[in-house]
């Protein structure tokens, strides 16, 4: 991979598809995919990210994104939530989710993720971290 950053629709997609053969062919641990912050929405904290192993997309969520991604879910049939976890002294909860799928469907969720649960715009900027 030669790009690491995108910022409009099909752009973003091709990169996150890329990065998902890409980790799939080097078997890396993970892959990391970070978007811009916003101040209006994330206040002083980082960027939303989300993580994506194996199978699985791993992404923290206050509870009213976590109620926008259970309704993006529904687009999605075939991605389930495994594991929710919540721990005291965090401020959201860790969302773990089965997607067993081809690269161009994985990165489709991700966009969506960002842009509905997020709550990023459609000309968002997003980075591909690690791999």
């Amino acid at each position: 991979m030669t790009r690491f950053e995108a910022d409009t629709p099909r752009e973003r997609r091709k990169l996150f598809a890329d990065a998902v053969v890409a980790h799939r062919n080097r078997g890396s641990a993970f892959l990391t995919i970070e978007a811009d912050r916003n101040p209006d929405i994330d206040g002083e904290g980082p960027g939303p990210w989300i993580q994506f192993a194996e199978e699985t997309f791993n992404m923290d969520v206050t509870d009213e994104e976590l109620d926008r991604l259970k309704d993006l879910l529904s687009e999605f049939p075939d991605f389930r939530i495994d594991q929710l976890e919540s721990p005291d002294e965090a401020e959201g909860t860790n969302i773990k989710i089965t997607a067993r799928s081809d690269a161009n469907r994985l990165a489709g969720f991700a966009d969506r993720v960002f842009q509905a649960v997020y709550d990023r715009d459609d000309d968002y900027n997003a980075w591909v971290c690690a791999i």
